[in-house]
């Protein structure tokens, strides 16, 4: 079976070869990781949650590049020697390098990165900031494309964007204008025809070839956290809509 991996034969870091949903690490220093990512590796290594990292002087600096605190408990740091083979579910894995430059990628994609970067939060919900120069890994439904601005972007087709402004929000009043669009806009129904990001300035877009998210429990729980400052009918208004959006779901 030609197939078979072995480490011998696995240098550096790529992706399996003949598999781009799969990728491996040669591991010499510690990386951050998101919790679930590893699906097997080679050696002898230790995985660490950021907030033990924090509190251990070895590994105290490489947390200290983490300036993410609503996603702490998302990651995690790998440590040792080895071959550490990474996947998420089935989706294309692409390592990028930052050379002095600063890329969002929204939160759910991201799978790891090298200390030598800073990980910011975004003021988007649902994405992360990475600064500074060194390797990351994200994941994508489908190929990535990159495109330049100005662009408007599905929200659910987009991974993240480089070395240009923060998307602002827009709304084709055309579609929602409608009074079928209007309805289901009214009771939180959306689509990217409906809604997009819109990208200006110079810089580079990645987007996925595919409208569909793997996870957004990262912006359920940024929701969350405004709720303390919401008052009773604002409260009363976003179970309402929820409970919609549930029985939206539900006759689909």
């Amino acid at each position: 079976m030609s197939g078979v991996l072995n480490p011998a034969q696995l240098p550096g870091d790529d992706n399996i070869p003949g598999n781009t949903y799969a990728y491996y690490i040669a591991l010499d220093s510690p990386w951050i990781m998101s919790k679930g990512a590893m699906i097997a590796y080679y050696g002898q290594m230790n995985f660490v949650s950021l907030m033990q990292g924090f509190r251990q002087a070895a590994l105290s600096s490489i947390a200290g590049t983490f300036s993410a605190p609503m996603y702490l408990n998302d990651f995690v740091i790998a440590e040792g020697h080895g071959t550490l083979i990474i996947g998420d579910r089935g989706y294309d894995i692409n390592s990028y390098d930052l050379d002095d430059g600063n890329l969002t990628v929204r939160s759910a994609n991201l799978l790891a990165f090298q200390p030598g970067l800073q990980l910011n939060q975004s003021i988007v919900p649902g994405f992360l900031t990475l600064i500074g120069t060194g390797k990351f890994l994200a994941s994508s439904n489908g190929p990535v494309m990159f495109a330049e601005p100005p662009l408007r972007v599905d929200p659910e087709a987009l991974i993240g964007w480089a070395d240009c402004p923060s998307p602002s929000h827009h709304y084709d009043q055309n579609w929602i204008n409608g009074f079928a669009a209007a309805g289901a806009h009214m009771f939180g129904a959306h689509s990217g025809e409906e809604q997009q990001f819109d990208f200006t300035g110079a810089g580079t877009v990645l987007i996925q070839s595919s409208e569909k998210v793997r996870d957004d429990h990262q912006v359920v729980r940024n929701i969350l956290g405004q709720l303390p400052g919401l008052s009773q009918s604002g409260t009363q208004q976003i179970i309402q809509t929820a409970q919609t959006q549930l029985s939206q779901q539900n006759q689909a």
